[in-house]
């Protein structure tokens, strides 16, 4: 993994299958992929998987408040703020610089 102007950048180590997607998907979210979170991955490659995976429940031309981006962050899993942390640390969505207004990245 490599890391430029503070944003995390993916390399070759993180091309993903689409098989080995669907079962890091199954194993995370055991309800089906549009229900909760079960746990947090600790290993960057699967957190990779089920950020992609959260950041669908994001409508490109909308852009959200903070609160709106907790409460849908909160139906998902408890530590929405780990989720919304690497939401943007991972490039799925941007924010203001103040921190008030959240847009899925083009």
């Amino acid at each position: 993994m490599l890391f430029a102007e503070g944003k995390i950048i993916m390399d070759e180590r993180y091309v993903i299958t689409e098989e080995e997607k669907k079962k890091i998907l199954e194993v995370y979210f055991k309800q089906g992929i549009d229900e909760r979170l079960d746990v947090f991955p600790s290993k960057e490659k699967r957190k990779l998987i089920v950020m992609q995976n959260i950041s669908r429940h994001f409508e490109p031309s909308i852009i959200y408040s903070e609160m709106e981006v907790n409460e849908i962050l909160k139906a998902i899993y408890s530590d929405f703020a780990i989720l919304r942390r690497y939401l943007i640390d991972y490039g799925f969505i941007e924010r203001s610089r103040d921190c008030t207004k959240y847009w899925v990245k083009d």
